[in-house]
């Protein structure tokens, strides 16, 4: 029998959040290497404290968190270059003189460590991140310039660029039409397979990931439910952390949209 390796992350038991504010409370969750996992749940429900925790920004007040192979509660060490981080989408001054390359290699920063420059090596894995988005003919192209869906994409190749083995997305679908939300959940996916990334994706829109990612966990201040989709997206569950926002329609989709969700 194959020895299961241990978690890439692996909360025990884990509370976050400052004295007498609890974020997350007694978090127990294993995240596998090579898993899609979506993270859900309503506005405050502890997503961006989740993220923060991975990120090695928060310790936890209770319990433990480790990530890869050490007890990250002091995440100073080498593995934050392993997670490849999509921030929640900013608004880009149009007259801002950045270039997309530019852009992309700014990811190899965290990767080289401080004062040196980035040289050949780093442009060729920057060309190459943009090849995987499928950016890389806008290489000169001024980043304010691009659309937001393009944009993405750049901000996506700036993650990879720093070779990471987690991608840690948090909403990367906010703030985009429809369509071009599908595309940037479809190049995630097409990434998680291709590069064979563990992927933990944070957004408000079940329906958008529902049939893309492995496992889903949901969340309010604690962790509801972890598991297959079929498993998570059942009324009962739903109800408990939704309440009155939840509704199913007769061919037994979740539609839990919170239209204003904008920061």
């Amino acid at each position: 029998m194959a020895i299961q390796p241990p978690p890439f992350i692996h909360f025990d038991h884990a509370t976050f959040g400052f004295p007498g504010v609890t974020a997350l409370e007694d978090i127990s969750l294993e995240i596998q290497s090579g898993e899609f996992v979506g993270v859900i749940g309503p506005n405050g429900s502890g997503k961006t404290t989740l993220c923060r925790a991975v990120l090695g920004l928060m310790a936890p007040l209770k319990g433990h968190l480790r990530i890869f192979d050490c007890a990250c509660d002091e995440l100073r060490c080498h593995h934050r270059a392993k997670i490849g981080y999509l921030p929640q989408k900013g608004v880009v001054d149009r007259n801002f003189p950045v270039t997309v390359l530019e852009t992309v290699t700014m990811g190899r920063y965290g990767a080289l460590g401080l004062f040196k420059r980035p040289g050949r090596k780093d442009r060729e894995i920057a060309m190459e991140s943009l090849a995987h988005v499928g950016m890389d003919m806008h290489k000169d192209t001024a980043l304010g310039h691009l659309s937001g869906g393009q944009q993405q994409r750049v901000f996506i190749a700036r993650a990879l660029a720093q070779q990471p083995q987690i991608l840690l997305l948090d909403e990367p679908t906010t703030g985009l039409d429809i369509t071009t939300q599908h595309n940037v959940v479809e190049l995630v996916q097409h990434l998680h397979e291709e590069l064979g990334l563990t992927v933990l994706l944070i957004t408000h829109d079940i329906n958008m990931i529902r049939s893309r990612v492995d496992r889903l966990v949901l969340l309010k201040t604690r962790l509801y439910a972890a598991g297959p989709p079929a498993d998570v997206l059942k009324p009962d569950i739903l109800s408990q952390v939704y309440g009155k926002d939840l509704v199913i329609t007769e061919n037994d989709l979740v539609i839990v949209e919170d239209y204003h969700h904008h920061h």
